[in-house]
């Protein structure tokens, strides 16, 4: 098996995970501290690993516009709605509604890219939107309107930046435009930290200090380096679509750390949406053997 079938299940486990961790720095830390810190290092740590492995930090000069508008819809406008979601309703309804992101992003990319919806897109598209609509239903209920409204507003910034790079493919070392698009997202947290100008924690504690590197090396770094890869050789839709599981490790992580509860409406929109990952993950199997990979990490 390659080991790029591997990179939606890590990608699941590393972003599933860091909807809790994210939970527990916010207890400590405000809001746009948290994601200048963040972004920054993680920016410094992949552009370091750039030089290191003697890639190219050359973009090519046609590719800034397109790599800004992701930078600042893929990061710094998708962490700061997804930061503040969670300070309006559960970590576990927070990672569901902004995982409407795919269904977003494959009709955006059929109405923008004119990318065609197959048999198992379009199941897995039906399942999703099912899972997510019995897992968002208690969010309602509950009128926690400002975290929906944060939510979706992140999914939609999310699912516009994945149609903006293949529309208009960013050229350059994926390390290096991964770097350089956290760096758009530190600076624009940091221009809103400077607004707000919240008051600075004086200490972490130890549970809050792990969780922030885990979400810095891991959820930041790692991941958006695996996001992006995973963006470069499939589809929007696809693409979008194999990201349908992170969800349900975020739910199933945020039960254990933080304290959140599925209801039986929950275990079944798990299942469809385990259902629509699965399909993703077949539709994409399906692209490989028809088509050649176009890049490498």
């Amino acid at each position: 098996m390659k080991r790029e079938n591997f990179y939606p299940v890590v990608l699941a486990l590393l972003w599933g995970l860091n909807w809790p961790a994210v939970k527990i720095v916010l207890s400590e830390v405000p809001v746009f501290v948290l994601r200048s810190s963040a972004l920054a290092i993680a920016s410094v740590l992949l552009l370091s690993a750039a030089l290191l492995l003697r890639r190219s930090l050359v973009v090519a000069r046609g590719s800034w516009l397109p790599l800004a508008l992701a930078g600042a819809l893929n990061i710094a406008a998708f962490n700061i709605f997804t930061a503040f979601a969670q300070l309006n309703t559960t970590t576990s309804r927070a990672a569901i509604l902004t995982y409407t992101m795919p269904v977003w992003s494959t009709l955006l990319a059929a109405l923008v890219l004119r990318e065609p919806i197959g048999r198992d897109k379009a199941i897995a598209l039906m399942a999703g939107a099912a899972g997510v609509t019995l897992l968002a239903a208690p969010v309602f209920a509950a009128e926690e309107f400002l975290g929906v409204i944060l939510s979706l507003l992140a999914a939609l910034a999310w699912a516009i930046g994945i149609v903006i790079q293949k529309k208009w493919p960013i050229a350059g070392d994926p390390v290096a435009t991964t770097g350089y698009q956290l760096l758009i997202g530190a600076v624009i947290s940091v221009v809103c930290l400077l607004v707000t100008r919240p008051a600075l924690p004086e200490f972490l504690s130890l549970p809050v200090f792990g969780a922030f590197l885990f979400h810095v090396a891991g959820a930041t770094s790692a991941a958006y380096l695996l996001w992006f890869t995973i963006l470069d050789r499939n589809s929007a839709s696809t693409s979008a679509l194999l990201s349908f599981a992170v969800p349900v490790v975020g739910v199933l992580s945020a039960m254990l750390l933080v304290g959140d509860r599925p209801s039986p409406a929950d275990t079944a929109g798990f299942a469809a949406i385990l259902l629509a990952a699965g399909l993703a993950m077949r539709s994409s199997r399906n692209r490989d053997k028809s088509a050649p990979e176009t890049s490498r990490l």
